[in-house]
């Protein structure tokens, strides 16, 4: 007997099922969320990883741990990001937005492995474009081996005869499962393969890379199911028209959140920038301008210096702007009050644009002493020594306040070539500064601080 097909709505976020379309989902309370799928009458067998039958409760302190076996990928940004490699039988998201370079990256790592067999699957490009571009990037691999499908039944059985020791799934979103009435990129087409996916990674201890495409509000598309199901989302961002790429990592359970990965898109692919400074840095040898003033960040556990531009000029109009590119617009407002208030600048009347050169998001505290500097230098209309930078965090009474992990930002900016850092007083207590070369002046005050630049 044939299988009726009928239409019911999934909640894109939660995956919340109803009969008919509402506005708002009942299960998760977001608005148009719901998303119309056909399927067959008669629900299928579960997908999803089932653990043995065998398996018993037991107390927690009688579980014997095994460190997890890691692959070491050829890119040492890549292994930051996913904590010191690949881990064995785990499933990796990477997304981004289109022609960002996800599959660049990816092409171009397991083409530099050597020793393990891998099956990169395309359901976007054809055979011959994958090879254009491995020879476009310089690499080729007698291991890596490419086919291109989209129906999950017939990848598996492609799976069964080779037997990969790394599957790479390019992208998620166009596979579909004969299981499913559906069309390839719907929310039950996308949670049903990825949770076939999952059971293969599970059983079998192979590592899955899977590739997905982001929606217009920057999140993975798809069911948010899909970024519980995986064990890493790494989101690979950065704006086209510049040339550097940013690889971070949103959810990660072998290793930490809060690193990032910067590359730099070239003829022949991507290149790793493992000193960030140099792009973040004008290597200007112009006059001194004003405006402008280095700070001292940190993204995980990496430091690195970074310009902030600011531009202070008379309101043409009666209200005056505030533009912010790669920096919190209120946490600037804020700044702004600062000044007016306790260091006496008359700002209220006055334009400001604050920009973070390289077009880089920046979250840090410790850069409020940098945006400072450059708003007052830009206001003053007097430069910034080039040799200076700065790092600390700026209170609401004027105050500088002490920021983590001072020592490695010093030492980031004395191998610069940095000959002066300002930063918070009795931040370095514990820290031997006798051994260094640059000059470490502590400011209390944001008077100090500008008594000390312009003086």
């Amino acid at each position: 007997m044939a299988k009726q097909v009928k239409s019911i709505w999934l909640c894109s976020n939660c995956g919340n099922e109803s009969s008919k379309w509402v506005g708002r989902c009942p299960g998760c309370g977001e608005w148009n969320t719901m998303v119309e799928e056909r399927v067959a009458s008669g629900k299928s067998k579960s997908s999803t990883f089932d653990p043995a039958r065998d398996n018993v409760p037991m107390p927690i302190s009688g579980i014997v741990t095994e460190t997890e076996t890691r692959i070491h990928m050829p890119s040492e940004e890549l292994n930051r990001v996913l904590g010191g490699g690949l881990v064995a039988g785990s499933i990796v998201l990477i997304g981004g937005e289109p022609g960002i370079g996800k599959s660049t990256l990816v092409l171009q790592n397991i083409l530099s492995i050597r020793g393990k067999r891998i099956l990169y699957v395309s359901g976007e490009e054809s055979a011959a474009q994958l090879k254009m571009r491995a020879d476009r990037i310089g690499r080729l691999s007698d291991n890596c081996f490419i086919v291109c499908d989209t129906s999950l039944e017939s990848i598996m059985s492609h799976v069964d005869k080779l037997k990969p020791e790394i599957l790479v799934v390019d992208s998620i979103q166009t596979i579909a499962s004969d299981a499913i009435e559906s069309s390839s990129g719907s929310v039950s087409q996308v949670r049903e393969c990825a949770a076939q996916l999952l059971r293969y990674a599970k059983s079998s201890g192979t590592p899955v890379i899977l590739v997905g495409h982001i929606n217009k509000e920057g999140s993975i598309a798809g069911p948010k199911v899909l970024e519980h199901i995986v064990d890493a989302v790494l989101q690979f961002e950065g704006d086209r028209h510049y040339m550097y790429r940013i690889l971070r990592s949103i959810k990660n359970r072998f290793g930490s959140t809060s690193e990032l990965g910067i590359y730099e898109m070239v003829q022949r692919g991507l290149r790793e920038v493992s000193n960030p400074s140099e792009l973040l840095l004008s290597q200007s040898d112009d006059a001194e301008l004003s405006g402008i003033s280095i700070g001292v960040t940190l993204e995980g556990i990496r430091p690195f210096l970074i310009e902030t531009q600011a531009l202070v000029s008379t309101a043409a109009y009666g209200t005056p702007q505030r533009s912010v590119t790669g920096f919190d617009a209120k946490r600037m407002n804020m700044l702004l009050a600062v000044l007016e208030k306790r260091v006496g600048f008359k700002l209220a009347q006055k334009d400001v644009f604050l920009n973070i050169a390289g077009g880089l998001k920046v979250n840090d505290p410790a850069l409020d002493l940098s945006v400072i500097c450059s708003i007052l230098s830009s206001n003053v209309d007097m430069a910034v020594p080039r040799d200076v930078c700065m790092s600390g965090e700026v209170g609401l009474s004027g105050e500088i306040r002490p920021v983590t992990r001072v020592e490695q930002r010093i030492l980031e900016a004395e191998k610069l070539g940095f000959s002066t850092i300002l930063i918070p007083r009795n931040n370095t207590k514990g820290f031997d500064t006798s051994r260094l070369k640059i000059k470490i002046v502590e400011v209390a005050k944001v008077e100090e601080a500008f008594r000390t630049l312009f003086a």
